[in-house]
């Protein structure tokens, strides 16, 4: 990249803002926290350079830092880098001329000789102050090759009598409409649309017509109808899942206080105890003895398939039922699982 130097001299000793851009400046910084506000450092210089006839000046640059609360030399670095920023004089109107591959093709060389021969070498400014050039890199407007940028706005598809009369034009004080020069809508072909213009290709009246596909071999057979699909066998899946239901263990009433807490079987909390207290269980005894048909039916029913045999309820039940205690019913009596307390319990 070319070294870019801002000009000392040209940019005098001061800079502040235009009172109607502190709207804006207000705008664009609350986008970012007060400890973020160097953030907006580019949009602050892009205004900046706007409100000092289209250049950034060195009291420009350090107003910003001001503002940011940025050392000098990191705003420097920003304006110095991007080439959107202008470091020197420019004209009222500043011409961008694009000179990439898709614009010098098309004729970016002639373009150039027009604004070297009407207003000077790079970056010279008219003796009336309104005009100026500098070539860029692409501007994305390379469909509409050659084309420059005048200040904010695009001007394409540019020949070199139409750019010698738009150079005219502001040099004169008049404007100049943007956009493309020749009988084109934006980027549409020349003169208009060539190909595809038929109305009946965009109302749906062709498709009505068309019986067949276009450009088939004439002995090519024609097309099957579709056929409905065949609905989807279902596929057994096995699970661990019993595949009979079981048989009901035998359910028991008792009084108030009569229930064993069955929250010291391991595997069992206090929302599997309400359940099985539902169905009518609620004694060890009860659960040591259910065989395994009661187990795929209580799982079943439940909907916990296998736990009953993973966490070894039976076992642990007959150890309870027999008044002796497991590890785990120690640690439950202890009040060591949380898992066993009742909801609202200590």
């Amino acid at each position: 990249m070319a070294l870019r130097r801002f000009d000392i001299e040209a940019g005098g000793d001061s800079f502040a803002f235009l009172p109607e851009t502190e709207p804006t400046i207000a705008f664009w910084l609350a986008k970012y926290p007060d400890d973020k506000k160097r953030s907006g450092v580019i949009p602050l210089l892009w205004l900046a350079q706007k409100d000092n006839a289209g250049w950034l000046s060195e009291p420009a640059m350090r107003e910003v830092a001001d503002r940011l609360e940025m050392p000098y030399i990191r705003v420097y670095e920003v304006a110095t880098f991007y080439t959107m920023f202008r470091l020197q004089p420019v004209g009222k109107h500043h011409i961008q001329l694009c000179g990439t591959t898709p614009c010098m093709l098309r004729g970016a060389n002639d373009l150039k000789t027009v604004c070297e021969a009407k207003i000077g070498p790079k970056m010279h400014v008219t003796d009336d102050g309104r005009l100026s050039w500098e070539e860029v890199e692409c501007l994305g407007a390379c469909v509409n090759a050659p084309m420059v940028q005048i200040n904010d706005y695009y001007y394409e598809d540019l020949t070199p009598d139409s750019l010698t009369e738009i150079l005219a034009k502001l040099q004169n004080g008049a404007d100049v409409k943007p956009g493309t020069f020749i009988d084109r809508l934006n980027s549409a072909p020349e003169g208009g649309a060539k190909s595809l213009v038929e109305a009946e290709l965009y109302d749906g009246s062709r498709s009505k017509a068309v019986k067949t596909l276009p450009n088939l071999p004439s002995d090519a057979p024609a097309p099957a109808e579709p056929k409905t699909p065949a609905p989807a066998k279902k596929t057994l899946i096995e699970t661990t899942k019993p595949a009979a239901t079981g048989e009901k263990p035998e359910a028991l009433k008792v009084a108030a206080g009569e229930e064993d807490d069955l929250k010291r079987i391991k595997g069992i909390g206090p929302v599997n105890e309400t359940a099985l207290n539902a169905l009518g269980f609620y004694k060890f005894s009860q659960v040591a003895a259910w065989t395994p048909v009661n187990i795929a039916w209580v799982e079943n029913e439940l909907s916990f398939p296998g736990r009953v045999e993973r966490e070894d309820w039976i076992a642990q039940a007959k150890t309870l039922a027999a008044g002796e205690e497991t590890a785990f019913s120690k640690r439950v009596d202890a009040g060591e699982v949380e898992s066993s307390k009742d909801e609202g319990e200590d």
